[in-house]
């Protein structure tokens, strides 16, 4: 039990580090970007991706935009006159609407008519002008219109996206140069028109910056809302929930209205918004999250209705506002998605079935940040892809690295196995044959000293198979068995490890090596990077065969070379001796037998080359070659 135990223990080490490590490491590495605003482009890109790509909403009958175009830029000049702005504003007064919202500046006088405008803004009551509180690029605000009081202004600035200039947020609230706190210009036209539903604006309780109509309270914009990192929330921000509709109110121009040519019920009991749609006006902006034909001329008061809408629709017919998460449970989400990613790869082999179920994980993601955002609530959805995406490709690059480890093992499993099949088959079988054949034989007389000297030999070959099976069935071990009281540590250098490895050939066969009169040894630092313990054990293992194979067949040899050094940037192990003659090498060189086949797979599996070829004038060269192996992962 105790052994099962701690092979289970090794296993579960082994698995960890394959697979769990790379998918925390992923894990922290996506917290990490999204910690630095990194992610805050794509993530935006996304969430206007997700609000534009929500079911169809229905017109919202509440509100009707009065757009100047350029036919009515063409037929009262621009700036547009006083007298036309007066005339406006009493045909949609006549009409008796809630409350009329003009996007239009009028700080200044432009005549022709501004003392009918002046008296038009003196006695319209439910009459909301703009004025600009914010500093833009030169430095310079825009004051309200002189003629209407305090409360009947409300602010048009807008808070753009510094990263690609995009309308995202709606400012309610801020204080002026002067630090005097004011409303912005469509929360004026939602309280004014809340109010004739008796619903009031107040501020909550736990935050002075926060706002509720009624019992709804308005999600404030924070630093480090959704995909935001340090943001500027100065005042009171909201995120904007476009309503998704090509044509989400009805728009109407100036001509039309003064022509008559409006319906009364458009207007009557309505919110009735005066802005400029033409492009000459330049006043306009970028939104990626609007069903439009053309996101990048989203108009002004387009921008203003939609943030009307969303405050009216969601105090009197809960339509949800943009909601996001604490950024804990946000952070606890992209976890769980990249703790799902390498959870798979810890309980899945097949890298079909991983791939399966990250496809479905991905459906489940998209379908989930989707339903969300229908209901309101804005979760990371790009943090969460990418970290599922980095999990499997590291669960998937390290499954099939193992993978090959494996392979690898189990093509040395079978050459050991064939080594032993041909060590019995070469040795003990033959001696057991000539021993039975030489007891069976009638004409041959065999002594007793004989038969035991045969059973020596039996026994002595046995055990060398024996100590073959033994020596080479340590491949989980970072150790390299030379013999019983030899072994060697893999985790040293390698060219120190087959030093060792020769060392110990040359002293156990010392009678035949002694004879050598020139040994030429070079053991240098190898590139030993991305060798696996066992391709090491390999490597020392076709140096030990290769210098057996001199002892074994290199008759006569007086020269010996050993090469093991890092040439031209490969690897290189090189033996030479000059035993043999040429001509009786030939035979050998094209000999396919264990020790050959071994060191093929030895090559193969290092993407190197093993070459058996003659030496002039006589003897063998035996030689490994490789480089090391490129992996932008290991």
């Amino acid at each position: 039990m105790v052994r099962l135990w701690v092979k289970l223990k090794k296993i579960g080490n082994k698995v960890w580090r394959i697979r769990f490590i790379p998918g925390i490491t992923a894990i922290a590495l996506i917290t990490a970007l999204r910690l630095t605003g990194s992610l805050q482009f794509l993530e935006l890109i996304a969430f206007d991706a997700l609000l534009r790509s929500r079911p169809q909403e229905s017109m919202d009958e509440r509100i009707l935009i009065v757009g100047i175009n350029e036919d009515d830029i063409r037929k009262t000049k621009y700036p547009v006159p006083d007298r036309d702005i007066a005339a406006l504003l009493n045909k949609i007064k006549s009409y008796e609407p809630v409350v009329i919202g003009l996007d239009i500046f009028r700080d200044l006088p432009q005549e022709p008519g501004h003392k009918e405008l002046v008296q038009v803004f003196r006695t319209t009551k439910n009459l909301i002008g703009v004025e600009k509180i914010l500093r833009d690029v030169s430095g310079f605000a825009v004051n309200p219109p002189p003629d209407l009081p305090p409360e009947q202004v409300g602010f048009a600035d807008a808070i753009l996206d510094y990263r690609d200039g995009k309308q995202r947020r709606g400012l309610l609230a801020a204080s002026d140069t002067q630090d005097k706190w004011k409303f912005s210009f469509p929360l004026k036209l939602a309280e004014k028109y809340l109010k004739t539903q008796k619903i009031s604006l107040e501020n909550v309780k736990d935050d002075n910056y926060k706002m509720r109509f009624g019992t709804t309270k308005l999600p404030r914009f924070l630093p480090n809302s959704g995909a935001y990192v340090k943001a500027d929330a100065g005042g009171s921000q909201i995120l904007i929930n476009f309503r998704n509709r090509r044509k989400p109110f009805h728009l109407v121009s100036l001509t039309e209205v003064l022509t008559g040519a409006v319906k009364p019920e458009l207007i009557r009991g309505k919110i009735v918004l005066i802005g400029m749609t033409s492009p000459s006006a330049k006043d306009y902006v970028n939104s990626s999250a609007i069903d439009s034909e053309n996101p990048a001329l989203i108009y002004g008061v387009e921008i203003q209705a939609h943030i009307v809408s969303q405050l009216v629709s969601t105090a009197l017919d809960n339509r949800p506002m943009i909601n996001v998460l604490p950024e804990i449970w946000e952070y606890l989400w992209i976890f769980s998605w990249g703790l799902f990613g390498v959870t798979l790869g810890g309980i899945l082999i097949s890298p079909w079935k991983i791939l399966t179920y990250i496809t479905i994980g991905y459906i489940g993601l998209v379908g989930i940040c989707y339903g969300l955002i229908i209901i309101g609530w804005w979760v990371p959805f790009i943090p969460a892809f990418l970290v599922l995406g980095f999990n499997y490709s590291a669960v998937l690059v390290a499954f099939y690295k193992h993978d090959e480890i494996l392979r690898s093992r189990i093509q040395e499993r079978q050459l050991i196995i064939d080594q032993t099949f041909d060590a019995i088959h070469s040795y003990p079988l033959q001696t057991l044959n000539i021993l039975l054949r030489e007891v069976q034989s009638q004409n041959q007389q065999l002594s007793p000293q004989d038969f035991v000297s045969k059973l020596q030999q039996l026994n002595q070959e046995l055990r060398s198979v024996y100590d073959l099976v033994r020596r080479e069935v340590v491949s989980e071990s970072c150790h390299f068995h030379l013999r019983e009281e030899e072994i060697l540590d893999m985790q040293e250098p390698l060219h120190e490890v087959l030093s060792e490895v020769y060392d110990n050939v040359v002293e156990r066969n010392y009678n035949y090596f002694d004879a050598i009169k020139f040994k030429v040894l070079d053991f240098q630092a190898m590139d030993e990077r991305n060798l696996t313990i066992a391709q090491k054990r390999s490597i020392c293992r076709f140096l030990e065969e290769a210098l057996r194979n001199v002892e074994k067949y290199a008759i006569g040899t007086t020269k010996l070379e050993v090469i093991c050094i890092l040439e031209r940037g490969r690897n290189v192990i090189r033996v030479v001796d000059n035993g043999l003659k040429i001509e009786k090498m030939a035979d050998l060189s094209s000999h396919s037998g264990f020790g050959t086949r071994q060191a093929k797979n030895l090559a193969k599996q290092l993407g190197g080359e093993f070459k058996r070829y003659p030496h002039s004038p006589k003897g063998m060269v035996c030689q490994l070659t490789w480089s090391r192996k490129k992996s932008w992962f290991w």
